[in-house]
């Protein structure tokens, strides 16, 4: 455990030992003690020890109405699971389907759908599935269901977004009527974890209609339209023993952040997610609002495509990267909720993450060195920016300050968020995007920086990182695992064309009411997986 400053939230491994000593009868002064030797502050310690013990003192409550508020909304909202692509789809899908595995607070796989699972080589994987569960329609669940979810995704008509994942799946075949055999092309040892990803929830066989949001989770779908929203009543029937608390959920998209946070101080709503920063000392001075906060591997990265003449030189990225003042860009704009990042994108609080590589340090005079050799001075260079997408104008405008003291002219365009990621996104060849952390190294570098990968921002194309890739997601044993991770973050670092100045965390907003709440790093509200978690307290 350590103190991380401003925020004082704790990774999921020790939050979870601090309930495990609470369970034993620790009081709120034992919680104290354990948080300032291991170097907390007394002020950040006795705040979280505050929450932990009301949240251990809590029991949970049954009944109520849950409305929740995300921070975006879009016609192009879905119900179908390999199509989910925002955060509204995820916590719709949520509510309504459930995964063969669920991924925990550490991000390491759970049963699920899935009791068990096994694979003596990485290829071959044999997952034991629950017995008794079925659909909010009446229908059993079997390992049709299964083969069906999973095979879908390589099919070319539809269109997922998991197939950077999947595509190594060979055969899925049921070996019997709860039990489903995978088969890959290559030995990956991630595949329990891909399985309780985002979009690789079980539908029933045969489905090519999802507009009833038919599924096994722990709500049934009533109503949604897309872009306005979503209602859900409790699934009866859950599987599961003892969640799903309230009665009904209501989810609706509200993009401004002023009127989420106004809606949520009247009590219209009792969760919303996506607050700024500096929103944080206002909420933590309303006694009836509380904020979440997850500390994540989520950033926003500056891409400088390899293909463009005027952007694509090492020199260039050199230059760019030496530029950014890192530690305003924290202070300034996430408010020291946020960690310093270094070009490459494993988080410090990821596994693999290689605290021995040196970090990218703001150095204008290197930065005037390579941006010299690549011949931009004197020269405008566009950039493209969008004040809906995370905080990155604010990024490109500091960026631009530190460009002009260097003698650079950076020419910060402005779009609208409207067509940001269909329009613009990778297709301009100097921008921002910003990256939801991934599960694991492997699915973060397979999107974002494999030569083919999707989500390759910058375009960078590197056999000996593909090779790498290749190698590590194979590889049993963990110390050479390790070591191939550590020197893809090595190669990132100093080849491709992105920047990331900063890991940020997830920042959510919620009435005092609202209990339950506990982080898993994959998103805002629980990894969106707040549905069948949370109950709202009555007194």
């Amino acid at each position: 455990m350590r103190d991380s400053g401003r925020d004082p939230a704790l990774a999921p491994r020790d939050m979870a030992r601090l309930r495990q000593q609470m369970s034993r009868g620790a009081t709120r002064r034992d919680v104290m003690r354990m948080l300032t030797a291991s170097g907390m502050t007394i002020a950040a310690a006795g705040m979280l020890a505050t929450r932990a013990t009301r949240a251990h003192a809590a029991a949970p409550q049954r009944g109520g109405d849950l409305r929740v508020a995300g921070s975006s909304s879009s016609t192009s909202e879905t119900l179908d699971p390999a199509r989910f692509g925002k955060g509204t789809d995820y916590a719709r899908g949520f509510m309504i389907y459930n995964g063969l595995t669920r991924l925990d607070g550490d991000l390491a796989p759970q049963p699920e759908l899935a009791t068990s699972w096994d694979s003596a080589d990485g290829r071959v994987w044999v997952f034991k599935l629950r017995s008794g569960v079925t659909f909010h329609d009446g229908r059993p669940f079997t390992a049709e269901d299964a083969v069906w979810s999973v095979l879908r995704h390589n099919d070319p008509e539809t269109a997922s977004r998991a197939r950077a994942y999947t595509g190594a799946i060979a055969e899925a075949v049921a070996s019997g009527p709860l039990e489903l055999t995978v088969t890959l092309s290559e030995p990956n040892y991630d595949l329990p974890v891909i399985f309780g990803t985002f979009n690789l929830m079980i539908v029933p066989a045969g489905t090519t209609d999802f507009s009833r949001g038919i599924g096994t989770g722990p709500y049934r779908l009533t109503e949604f339209e897309p872009g306005v929203r979503s209602v859900a009543v409790r699934n009866e029937n859950y599987w599961k023993d003892g969640l799903q608390h309230v009665d009904t959920i209501e989810y609706f998209g509200l993009p401004d952040e002023s009127s989420r946070l106004n809606a949520l101080r009247a009590g219209e709503i009792h969760l919303t997610t996506g607050i700024n920063p500096r929103s944080s000392k206002l909420i933590e001075r309303d006694r009836g609002i509380e904020l979440f906060v997850t500390r994540s591997g989520t950033f926003s990265d500056l891409y400088m495509q390899k293909t463009d003449a005027t952007v694509g030189s090492e020199d260039f990225a050199a230059g760019i990267k030496a530029l950014l003042p890192r530690d305003v860009i924290r202070s300034s704009i996430y408010r020291d909720f946020a960690e310093i990042g270094n070009d490459q994108p494993i988080a410090p609080s990821m596994k693999y993450f290689d605290d021995g590589l040196a970090p990218s340090g703001h150095d204008p005079e290197k930065a005037v060195y390579h941006l010299k050799k690549a011949g931009v001075m004197g020269q405008a260079i566009p950039l493209v920016a969008s004040a809906g997408v995370g905080n990155t104008l604010d990024m490109a405008l500091i960026l631009q300050q530190a460009a002009q003291e260097a003698g650079l002219q950076i020419d910060v365009q402005r779009v609208p968020v409207d067509g940001y990621w269909s329009n613009v996104w990778m297709k301009r060849p100097f921008g921002f995007g910003t990256i939801t952390q991934r599960p694991t190294a492997d699915m973060i570098f397979s999107l974002c920086y494999k030569s083919d990968g999707p989500y390759n921002s910058s375009k960078w194309q590197d056999p000996k990182f593909d090779q790498l890739l290749l190698a590590a997601r194979s590889e049993r044993d963990e110390t050479v695992r390790a070591q191939h991770y550590a020197d893809m973050q090595a190669l990132v670092r100093d080849g491709a064309g992105t920047a990331i100045p900063v890991f940020f965390s997830n920042i959510d907003a919620h009435s005092a009411a609202l209990k339950g709440l506990e982080p898993i790093p994959t998103g805002n509200m629980m990894g969106y997986a707040f549905a069948e978690n949370v109950w709202l307290d009555p007194a």
